[in-house]
């Protein structure tokens, strides 16, 4: 079955996506708290490909191509506002990574922010924020060996390497930690709670 339609759609939410979080990058916009510009994105987006999952079940390689599908795992890894879509889409990318048909890289992140907003340890280490120290350090993670296995066994590099990179990265993109981290932590579980993701 080709979506090619389908297809282009889903890489065109992700590009307005990025596009955004390019600009607000640019503008400064990026380091107090969850911007409310890209929120709405965020939402928007996860509602449009819902209705695309509604209808051809999960874009699959073999459904929409590489790119796309990718381009809906990065839709899907920002629907943070919508907790119970990020939950059915894990659990459709899993069926889709044991079919061969999907990227096991992206539900390892997929899984590990599942986790994150649920409280519980990352199993493969791949979000980060910053710390109270004012670095960006990876999110509460299970034991460090098994970590490193996990992430070893699906072709990611130590958790380690990764930390430099994202510090790296986060440099030249010149983002900054919060202002106050106490009050950027009680506004990230007040915000926790009013979308669902803890009681």
């Amino acid at each position: 079955m080709n979506h090619s339609e389908i297809a282009k759609e889903i890489i065109d939410l992700q590009d307005a996506d990025l596009e955004l979080r390019s600009r607000l990058l640019k503008a400064g916009q990026m380091n107090d708290g969850y911007n409310p510009e890209m929120e709405k994105m965020h939402n928007r987006n996860a509602d449009r490909l819902s209705k695309i999952i509604e209808r051809i079940g999960y874009p699959t390689i073999d459904k929409v191509g590489k790119e796309a599908s990718e381009a809906a795992w990065l839709v899907i890894q920002h629907s943070i506002g919508k907790p119970e879509f990020m939950r059915k889409c894990a659990i459709l990318l899993g069926k889709a990574v044991n079919e061969n048909n999907a990227n096991p890289k992206h539900l390892a992140y997929l899984t590990d922010r599942i986790a994150v907003f649920e409280g519980r340890p990352q199993l493969y280490g791949t979000n980060f924020d910053y710390d109270e120290n004012g670095e960006l350090s990876p999110q509460p993670f299970d034991d460090i060996e098994k970590v490193n296995q996990k992430r070893k066994s699906i072709g990611l590099n130590s958790l380690e390497e990764r930390t430099r990179e994202i510090r790296q990265q986060a440099t030249q993109e010149n983002q900054k930690p919060p202002a106050d981290y106490a009050e950027k932590t009680k506004e990230f579980n007040e915000w926790r709670k009013k979308v669902g993701w803890i009681k």
